[in-house]
Order: C-alpha cells, then sequence, then structure tokens
C-alpha cells in the first residue's frame, strides 16, 4: 500500500507542477463571415487584415485566394469544391500565401494545382513547399540562351531551333497537332537529364488521359510531373494551375537542372481568369478580359529562364500553347502572347487538311534566340533551307495557275516537294541528331533529287537508320557542338549516297 501511495503522490505532485508551469497564450484570429457565393467566387467581410492573395479557409475543408481587397468586403477566388458552401459560413485567415509542394518526390506522378495525387499511388512525398507567385530571376542573375533544347522534330530543329531558357508559344486553330508538338518535346528528352512538367488546363479528361498513356507508354513519365485541372473543374483551379507548376520547375532549375514546362493551354487559363474577374464585377476590356490580363502572362512566362553559373547555372524552358480562331493570330490574347515570348510556331490549318504533319508553317514561325541556340553542324546544313523552302512555296503557288515553267523553276520546285517530304514526321517518333544532319545534309546536296516522291518515306526511313552507322567519334562530334570538317561531311555524304542509290528513278541517274 505505501508504494502505491508514494506513486499515487508522486503523479499529484508531477501534475500539480505541470499545471503551474503553463501560461496560456492569446492568440488573435480574424474570422469573417461569408456574404455571397458564386461560381467559383465568394464574397466575404469582417476580415479587415487581409493581404492580397492571401489563402482563406472556409468551413467544410474548402480554401480560396484574397483576390479583390475592397473597403467593406474582399472577392475570393474559391480552390476547391464548393457546393456545400453556403451565406454565413465562417473564413479564417491563415495568414500565408498559396503554396505547393516541391521536390524530387512529385516526378512521375499525377497531381491537381493543390498538390493531391490523381493517380491513386498514395500520398505525394516532397521536401518542401514554395510560394506560387514568386519574383522572377533578377536581369543579372541571368545568362544567355546558347545550349539547344532538341525537339526531335526536324522542321523545328533545323528550322525554328528552341534553346533552354527559351520561351516559344505554340499557336494554332484547334485540331492542328499543338499538344502533339508538346508531347514529342517531352518524348525527346528522355537521357538527357531534362525534368519535364505538363500542365494540362481546363482540359477534356480523356485528352488529358491519352497524354499521360502516351508519356506513361513511352517511358517519359520517369522525368515528368503532370499536373491537371479539367473542364469541369472550378476556374480557381485552372487560375492558379500555371503558377504552381512553375513554381515545381525553379525548385528543379534553382538546384542546376534543366527543365521544360508546357502549358497546355494558356487560352482556357485566360478564359479562366476572365470568368472570375467578371464574376468580381471587376471591369472588362478588349474582348471582354480585364485589363491586366497581359501582366498575368508576362509574370508567368518572365519567369522562365536561364540562370548563370553563380546562381547554378540550370534553366527553365517554357512553351506555351494558345488556340487560335479562324488562323486569327492578331485577336488579344495570342498578339499578348506573342509580344511576351521569344517566338512562335505557328501549326497551319491548310496544311493540316493536306497531310503535311506537323503542320508547322515556317513562314509564320520564328524563334529569336535563333542559331544562337543551335548546335554547329545544324547551321552548317540547314543554313539555306528556309529560305530554299520559302521559294519554292512562292514558285509552287505560282505554278498553280499554269504558267510555263523554265528548267530552273521546274527544279527548285522539285527540289522543294522534297524538302517538304523530309520535313513530314510522324508524332511520337523523335528523330535523334546524327538523323536529322544526316538527312539535311543530304538535302542541302541535292542527293534527294533523284528519287520519286512515292519514294521518300521509305529512303528516309533507311537513311535514319544508316546514321547509326556513321564512327563514333563522327557522332560524338554532331552531338557535342563541333564544327564539321570538309571529311566530316564528305563522309556523312558518301553514306547518304550509298543508301539513298536503292531509291533512286533510274531515268533520272542515266
Amino acid at each position: 500500500m505505501s508504494d502505491l501511495a508514494t506513486a499515487f503522490e508522486t503523479a499529484v505532485a508531477g501534475i500539480r507542477e505541470t499545471r503551474e508551469q503553463f501560461r496560456p497564450t492569446l492568440a488573435v484570429r480574424e474570422i469573417g463571415t461569408v456574404t455571397h457565393v458564386s461560381t467559383g467566387v465568394a464574397k466575404v467581410t469582417g476580415l479587415p487584415g487581409v493581404g492580397y492573395e492571401e489563402l482563406i479557409e472556409f468551413a467544410g475543408g474548402v480554401s480560396g485566394i484574397a483576390f479583390n481587397l475592397d473597403e467593406d468586403e474582399i472577392g475570393v477566388v474559391l480552390l476547391g469544391d464548393y457546393s456545400l458552401l453556403q451565406v454565413g459560413a465562417e473564413a479564417t485567415r491563415t495568414g500565408r500565401v498559396m503554396d505547393v509542394l516541391v521536390g524530387d518526390g512529385l516526378i512521375g506522378r499525377v497531381i491537381d494545382p493543390l498538390g493531391r495525387p490523381l493517380d491513386h499511388q498514395g500520398v505525394m512525398v516532397a521536401s518542401k513547399r514554395l510560394p506560387i507567385e514568386r519574383p522572377s530571376a533578377a536581369i543579372m542573375d541571368r545568362a544567355p540562351v546558347s545550349e539547344p533544347l532538341q525537339t526531335g522534330i526536324k522542321v523545328i530543329d533545323a528550322l525554328i531551333p528552341i534553346g533552354r531558357g527559351q520561351r516559344e508559344l505554340i499557336l494554332g486553330d484547334r485540331q492542328t497537332g499543338k499538344t502533339t508538338i508538346a508531347l514529342d518535346t517531352i518524348l525527346n528528352q528522355r537521357g538527357k537529364d531534362v525534368i519535364c512538367i505538363y500542365c494540362a488546363i481546363g482540359q477534356r479528361a480523356s485528352a488529358v488521359a491519352k497524354a499521360v498513356a502516351t508519356l506513361r507508354e513511352k517511358g517519359a513519365l520517369d522525368y515528368t510531373v503532370v499536373m491537371v485541372t479539367e473542364g469541369n473543374d472550378p476556374p480557381g483551379l485552372s487560375y492558379i494551375a500555371p503558377y504552381a507548376a512553375t513554381a515545381m520547375g525553379e525548385h528543379f532549375m534553382e538546384s542546376g537542372r534543366d527543365v521544360l514546362i508546357v502549358y497546355d493551354d494558356l487560352t482556357q487559363h485566360a478564359r479562366a481568369y476572365r470568368e472570375l474577374s467578371l464574376l468580381l464585377q471587376r471591369p472588362p476590356g478588349r474582348e471582354a478580359f480585364p485589363g491586366d490580363i497581359f501582366y498575368l502572362h508576362s509574370r508567368l512566362l518572365e519567369r522562365s529562364t536561364h540562370l548563370c553559373a553563380e546562381r547554378g547555372g540550370g534553366s527553365l524552358t517554357a512553351l506555351p500553347i494558345i488556340e487560335t480562331e479562324a488562323q486569327n493570330i492578331s485577336s488579344y490574347i495570342p498578339t499578348n502572347l506573342i509580344s511576351i515570348t521569344d517566338g512562335q510556331i505557328y501549326l497551319s490549318p491548310s496544311l493540316f487538311a493536306l497531310g503535311i504533319l506537323p503542320a508547322v508553317d515556317v513562314g509564320k514561325s520564328v524563334s529569336r534566340v535563333g542559331g544562337k541556340a543551335q548546335h554547329k553542324p545544324y547551321r552548317a546544313v540547314a543554313a539555306d533551307l528556309k529560305l530554299g523552302y520559302a521559294q519554292f512555296e512562292e514558285l509552287e503557288s505560282f505554278a498553280r495557275f499554269g504558267a510555263r515553267l523554265d528548267d530552273d523553276t521546274r527544279r527548285v520546285i522539285e527540289h522543294g516537294r522534297r524538302i517538304r517530304a523530309c520535313l513530314k514526321q510522324p508524332e511520337f517518333s523523335p528523330v535523334s541528331v546524327p538523323a536529322q544532319i544526316t538527312t539535311l545534309l543530304a538535302l542541302s546536296e541535292n542527293a534527294f533529287d533523284a528519287i520519286p516522291l512515292e519514294n521518300m518515306t521509305a529512303a528516309e526511313n533507311a537513311l535514319h537508320l544508316a546514321a547509326d552507322q556513321l564512327p563514333a567519334d563522327l557522332r560524338s562530334r554532331i552531338e557535342g557542338n563541333q564544327k564539321l570538317s570538309n571529311d566530316d561531311r564528305q563522309a556523312i555524304l558518301n553514306l547518304a549516297t550509298r543508301t539513298l542509290a536503292v531509291f533512286q528513278n533510274p531515268e533520272k541517274t542515266s
């Protein structure tokens, strides 16, 4: 009994000591009241100290971002299922801005902008969180764009090169292959130590599922993060999606790694922002978009850059996608993004209808970084290709009128048709750099001119396989950005000539 009494007294003494040491602290919390709920937005009163873009928590686990800061109330963009949110519900300040999970644990996962998994593969594991809205890198922290980002698409790598840290816009009418170009570029990064982020904004669930299945089938999901908002999600999620994806990419970039991010597409992003702005009674401007829509996209794309060596030397390359209507590239959102980005790849519906895939309109496409982000072998073999192709298109349209053509003009047209045939490429089949250089050199030296058009596909495929037979040292020079010597060019040309001889028209070679 004495042992039990001693234990009891000891326990009581411990409780007394703990009680005496406890000092209650007062925490100030601002709790407001919901006064109005609409499609994707709510209005709240009673939060006088709230800051712009501060995260607000509502009853039932719904969160939102403070968007409009008026004198008597604030407009909040809702970021979840708001069907149960009612007028009179409590709204609490969190004291922090919207942030997102970042880290290697996200690679290979399919998530939403709030970091919640959508692939049924368990809880997300991440090293830290970063705000979705961050200042872009200072000018002095940036380095020139000088290293290419190979897409594996011949017409782009040869004529419209993209550099690591560049922002290249992809635009065109719907169903012209914009997403296919972006996915091809992601597939071509396999083994190149590039982290890819595919951000689907307001897309159909079937289209997203097809894209994810393609990435998984080709093994690209091993180095890719997929962020998804579907068309039936709240517009607030579509609004924050590209910013959240960019914050994830910045984490890898600041770690010294190269990152490719695809925004598919910013047309849906602009429409979501317009919807939110009009619901919050912001004044409409051109095409009913609010006046700050340019700032919306410029502050997003300005975060893509190539950091200097002192900051790790990482890069963030952006491929924003925009959908045009009836080939109108001069409408509000496309012109905004053309002025923000470092070039554009325009996809023509007329070329698509003719079966010329990818349907890249070389005349309307441009890369403002250009040859500075292109390997030296490309510059040597593709320097005159764009001019020759443009001349061919002009002469071909002239020839349609039935005019009589001299031999030189006919020769230019026939050569241009071979260029167009060589620039065709099936989807999800990237071409290696040595194979591209071999094909382009054969084109520039007129090695394809004696081949009938119906044999061009087979001849080019045979040339791609033959490129694997190039000496290892020559292949390393091609891939290592070294200038090709005359002997190198002759060796490649000899291989191309031997390979293509099988497909030539006997009448033209005799």
